[in-house]
């Protein structure tokens, strides 16, 4: 027996190309570097299949005792149990010593100690077959057959990997299955028994064969593939990875000139000095080194192999991000001799990828943090809400007016005044409170700790006044305002999405409570959103159910009380709310997208109507801006009178201020249309808004409609108010346009407009709006006159 393998069947780093029987049978002896693996991985193997031969050993000796208990003593088969137990007690006992070291510690004598127990336990069994055999007649030695021959087969398939322990179990049992059937039988059955066993043992053996073939071509492959991936690195100019290899002592030893360009150095610089140093750069000296560079160390010291590792190096004062990889090196006998690896420069990628993570988590236009960095941030909190048992806050943020600036002054305007919002709320905001961006003009403030609520207003209250604060943008002077909501955890949500969702219900109770409000979250909201939301879908069908109806209102002249026109108003009467007040779903038909079709409708039902009015009797609808935007608009109102055969100059189109700003959205064209076919235009809800003469005198509108609210404050004689009627007045008869005071409702302002020189009132003085048989009733007279 030989201990040295042929030259012939091996490769430089001494692993046999193929494993002979010697060598898997533990006889002839490995390299020291392959023992561990060559050996681990055939104990490995046999044990995954110790179960299933356990398992058949209990089976059968549980039978053999049954069978034989009136045959044999009872101390006899005790004690014969007792020593086949003895002997499988070792087998267990490594198996579990490999498990626990992942079978990293085994030697060639693990094997064979793996292959002595296996005969002791061959042993055991033939024993039992010798000394139970002649004690009973051929039904004993049938079980005994049946038993030798399922333990052999077990062991043939369970110890493929170990041809030593298949021999050493195979063998006895067979030798003692052919002694008794040629001692006690018939000698053709021990001729039939030692033929079973011959070929039992070589197809074991002949398995163990292809268990070591398959062992050496896969490491063969591994190592290939290592040395491939090394090389591929090695020669990948583009990107920039570099060769290094240090020796035990973690001395460089040899570097590629990419390496040392990667270190603005020369390879004769870095030729001995340590790897960790010249990584570690100025943080050598002071011993502040990356969390990288320790978890690189460790790797080392480990000698395990390492992919991918990131950490950063500083080259000429300049910090750079390199990725290195690498695997341990070891001769023919297995010594360590240290790494070799490669290294890239992946600052440009790494630096890319902050880029994104930053844009990811932060708003690009004001640099707040982003929605998902704010929602983030606000489950932590909830999360430490919760362990400490405190309170935060969440407010939201909608600036009023925004949209009017936007659409006015372009979008280039609106992202500068945005970004001056953005600014104000850092200056508000302390440490204790985190703002951010959620999109279009909504911000929302985290308070990480609320001791009491109104710590919350305080803060509200300071947002509303910073953000109402005048804003110069390009020359522009721009007035916004902002409305609030909060909620509070953990009271108002325990969770992110929760509390998020009740301080924006609450910042809607704001807007509808006239804006630059603060309102906290009740849980009425929720019932109050559910009834928007039925009132939502309610108002989908209304049309097609017919459930929408109109009331008209009188216009009347000033000078003489005549009725000049009326104004067109939608209702709703549904079958189940009854009567809903379009104060309530006008604001629900503009959120969700419903003026286009509902004005639309009013549009033709109103030309249909006043077509059987006089001739001298105007009608006037109010146009909402999603109909205006529309393109397909000018088709409806031509469509509305050609069908109804009402007069264009008959239909008047009230528009408001800030529809008529939104040029962007070509509203202005639109109207310029309009007036060219004839259809009058009215201004309303003028002095309101930002009252710009610009478009006035682009614009040739044929009324200007006067606002209720300075109606109400001319009849208290209040200067502003006489003095802003008296001027739309002077305006509207210079520009040869008419004059409408809405609201009037008593004698005493009605004298007061006709004396300031309005030409039309509206109002319940005259009459509130009605049915349309109640409007055509009032022509029945001469004069219709209503006052």
């Amino acid at each position: 027996m030989t201990n040295r393998v042929s030259p012939r069947t091996s490769r430089p780093d001494g692993l046999p190309e193929t494993l002979s029987l010697g060598v898997l049978m533990g006889f002839t002896r490995l390299p020291g570097g392959h023992v561990e693996f060559v050996h681990g991985q055939q104990l490995r193997a046999a044990d995954r299949m110790l179960g299933l031969y356990t398992a058949l050993a209990a089976i059968s000796v549980f039978l053999i005792n049954v069978r034989f208990q009136g045959y044999v003593p009872i101390w006899v088969l005790a004690l014969w149990t007792l020593f086949l137990v003895g002997v499988h007690i070792p087998s267990f006992r490594m198996r579990q010593k490999h498990v626990a070291s992942d079978y990293s510690s085994v030697t060639r004598a693990a094997l064979l100690r793996h292959g002595l127990w296996s005969f002791l336990q061959g042993c055991a069994w033939a024993a039992a077959i010798l000394a139970m055999g002649r004690e009973t007649g051929p039904a004993g030695m049938v079980t005994l057959w049946t038993i030798a021959c399922c333990l052999m087969a077990a062991t043939a398939m369970t110890c493929q990997s170990t041809p030593l322990s298949a021999a050493g179990l195979i063998l006895p049992i067979s030798a003692g299955a052919i002694w008794m059937m040629g001692e006690h039988a018939d000698p053709m059955l021990a001729a039939v028994g030692a033929t079973y066993a011959i070929l039992l043992l070589a197809a074991s053996l002949r398995q163990a064969h292809l268990f070591g073939v398959q062992l050496t071509t896969s490491k063969m492959l591994a190592e290939k593939r290592e040395v491939v991936s090394l090389l591929l690195k090695e020669h990948d100019v583009e990107a920039a990875d570099a060769l290094w290899q240090i020796d035990a002592a973690r001395r460089l030893t040899g570097v590629s000139p990419s390496f040392a360009r990667m270190l603005g150095t020369t390879c004769e610089a870095l030729e001995g000095r340590s790897i960790l140093q010249v990584l570690a750069g100025p943080a050598w000296e002071t011993g502040a080194f990356d969390p990288a560079l320790h978890e690189l160390a460790e790797r080392l010291k480990q000698r395990a192999p390492f992919s991918d590792l990131v950490l950063p190096v500083v080259v000429n004062e300049e910090q750079r991000w390199w990725q290195i990889s690498a695997s341990p090196r070891t001769d023919d006998k297995g010594v360590f001799h240290g790494f070799r690896g490669v290294g890239s420069d992946i600052t440009v990628q790494k630096e890319a990828a902050e880029r994104i993570a930053q844009m990811a988590r932060f708003d690009m236009l004001t640099g707040l943090p982003n929605r998902l960095h704010l929602t983030e941030e606000l489950s932590l909190t909830i999360t430490q809400v919760s362990q400490w048992h405190t309170r935060c806050g969440f407010i939201m943020i909608d600036l009023d007016r925004f949209k009017s600036v936007n659409d006015t002054l372009g979008h280039l305007i609106g992202d500068q005044l945005l970004a001056q919002v953005a600014e104000r709320l850092r200056k508000v905001c302390s440490p204790n409170e985190l703002c951010g961006r959620l999109g279009g003009d909504e911000f929302a403030v985290l308070v990480r700790d609320v001791g009491e609520q109104l710590y919350i207003d305080r803060l509200a209250a300071e947002i509303i006044k910073a953000v109402s604060q005048p804003y110069l943008v390009n020359g522009h002077t721009l007035f916004v305002g902002a409305s609030v909501g909060s909620a509070l955890a953990p009271n108002d949500g325990r969770d992110a999405e929760t509390l998020m969702r009740n301080a924006d219900l609450a910042m809607y109770r704001a807007k509808e409570a006239g804006r630059g409000k603060h309102q906290h979250y009740t849980p009425s909201m929720h019932a109050d959103a559910e009834e928007r939301r039925t009132l939502e879908i309610a108002l989908r069908d209304a049309l097609a159910r017919d459930e929408l109806y109109l009331l008209f209102q009188p216009i009347v002249s000033a000078s003489d009380g005549r009725v000049s026109g009326f104004e067109a108003l939608a209702r709703w009467l549904h079958p189940e709310l009854g009567q809903v007040s379009p104060s309530r779903f006008i604001p629900v038909a503009e959120d969700a997208r419903l003026m286009g079709p509902i004005g639309n409708w009013v549009l033709r039902s109103a030309c249909r109507e006043a077509a059987t009015w006089p001739e001298d009797v105007r009608v006037s609808v109010n146009v909402s801006p999603e109909q205006l935007y529309d393109p397909a608009f000018l088709e409806t109102v031509v469509a509305a009178l050609a069908h109804s055969g009402l007069p264009a100059n008959r239909l008047e189109l009230e528009v408001t201020e800030s529809v008529f700003l939104r040029e962007g959205m070509g509203a202005g064209q639109l109207l310029e249309k309009l007036m060219k076919l004839g259809v009058c235009l009215a201004l309303d809800d003028f002095g309101t808004g930002y009252s710009s003469l610009g478009y006035l005198s682009r614009t040739r509108f044929s009324t200007i409609k006067i606002d209720r609210s300075f109606v109400e404050g001319a009849a208290r004689n209040q200067r502003e108010s006489l003095a802003i009627v008296r001027a739309v007045v002077a305006m509207a008869q210079g520009l040869d346009m008419e004059t409408t005071a809405e609201g009037v409702e008593t004698e005493g302002e009605f004298d007061l407009l006709r004396a300031l020189g309005c030409t039309n009132v509206q109002g319940y003085y005259f009459g509130r709006p009605m049915p349309a048989a109640d409007a055509r009733a009032l022509f029945g007279s001469a004069d219709s006159q209503v006052a």
